[in-house]
């Protein structure tokens, strides 16, 4: 005789299975249609079916080496022991420009009594499965139920560790006000997820959305988009402005470095703070990801205050030790007399006031 008990393992993972299957379809996102993809044909970015950077930028395929490197290096890529989490008090009113970096991509400004959040991702693996793909090396710092109530959700691009699904289908049921601001063609993902198109502000380059007094302008990156097909660049990316009535913010996104930085801060800046990619970069894929010297270089081309380095420390994503994306950036932003903060994640930061970095997370190193 089988034991009741015996089988219900077996039978509960197999649901879990099923639930995991049916996610993977909606996961991979919608595809652009109508006056949507009239709106990308029309772009100056986009010929031949695709998006198409200023500056070329190779992709580099799943090669021997590199997948080689990923598997065989010796780099320690994941902390020794827990990540430090800083829980965010938000109850106080911001004073002035407030920020907090939450992990990996994910940020949250606060401008001019406004809340932006770019990037976020709450789920614990950045994948369409919530079974495999790279997984959280340390929890969120704050549950999402507990933020704020956000004003804007900006996304750089579609990329499953900066776009996640389950995230955004939980803000647009949290705060039915809040207004998800994309590149162009994202928007056909979030359709796909059941955020009405009145709910999406959906930009090209060089174009601005508006919540209360603060103006979101997308400006140009160096990368790439792709879900179902990494490579396909079938939305665009993006790096982002934001301008309040005295103070502004640049976010990177994902970039590898370029000209375009300059003229960004030339037309934008200067910036209080910038919140650069500095992690998951590789000599494999040199174009689409910026070194930690590039990160600064970029905070100084458009002209930055304080900056915040992001991208790293809580998902491996390329073959360098968890720890030299911010250790290499304190070395050159010392060279070159720029002031860095670094968070733990969920700290919140007044940029006017922020303090110097403490090295806490060299203990885990």
């Amino acid at each position: 005789m089988v034991r009741r008990s015996a089988l219900l393992v077996p039978v509960g993972a197999g649901a879990a299975l099923v639930r995991a299957g049916w996610q993977v379809p909606a996961a991979l996102g919608g595809r652009a249609s109508g006056e949507r993809l009239a709106r990308m044909q029309a772009s100056p970015n986009y010929r031949d079916g695709m998006f198409h950077n200023t500056v070329p930028a190779s992709i580099a395929g799943p090669s021997g080496s590199v997948l080689r490197d990923f598997v065989l290096g010796r780099e320690r890529r994941k902390p020794t022991g827990p990540v430090p989490l800083a829980v965010p008090d938000f109850g106080a009113a911001a004073d002035g420009l407030r920020v907090s970096w939450l992990g990996h991509a994910t940020v949250l400004v606060e401008i001019d009594g406004r809340r932006i959040l770019f990037d976020p991702v709450w789920s614990d693996r950045v994948s369409p499965s919530p079974l495999v793909g790279p997984k959280r090396l340390h929890p969120v710092p704050v549950p999402l139920a507990d933020l704020p109530p956000i004003d804007a959700v900006v996304i750089s691009h579609d990329h499953y560790d900066h776009l996640d699904m389950v995230t955004v289908r939980r803000i647009a049921r949290l705060w039915p006000e809040t207004r998800f601001v994309v590149p162009l063609g994202v928007g056909a993902h979030l359709e796909r997820w059941r955020i009405p198109v009145s709910r999406i502000d959906e930009l090209d380059w060089a174009e601005s959305a508006t919540v209360g007094d603060v103006e979101l302008t997308a400006t140009a990156a160096r990368h790439f988009s792709g879900r179902l097909k990494p490579g396909g660049n079938d939305t665009l990316w993006a790096s982002w402005v934001v301008a309040g009535a005295t103070q502004r913010v640049f976010y990177t996104g994902d970039s590898g470095y370029f000209d375009g930085y300059r003229e960004i801060g030339e037309r934008y800046g200067p910036f209080d703070a910038t919140f650069v990619q500095v992690g998951a970069y590789s000599p494999h894929w040199p174009d689409i990801h910026m070194t930690p010297e590039e990160g600064v270089a970029t905070h100084q081309a458009v002209r930055g205050g304080l900056l915040v380095p992001v991208h790293w420390g809580t998902f491996n994503l390329a073959m360098h030790s968890w720890s030299e994306p911010v250790e290499r950036v304190l070395a050159d932003a010392a060279r070159e007399d720029v002031q860095v903060a670094v968070p733990r994640p969920g700290e919140l930061l007044t940029v006017s006031d922020a303090p110097d970095p403490d090295g806490w997370w060299r203990s885990i190193a």
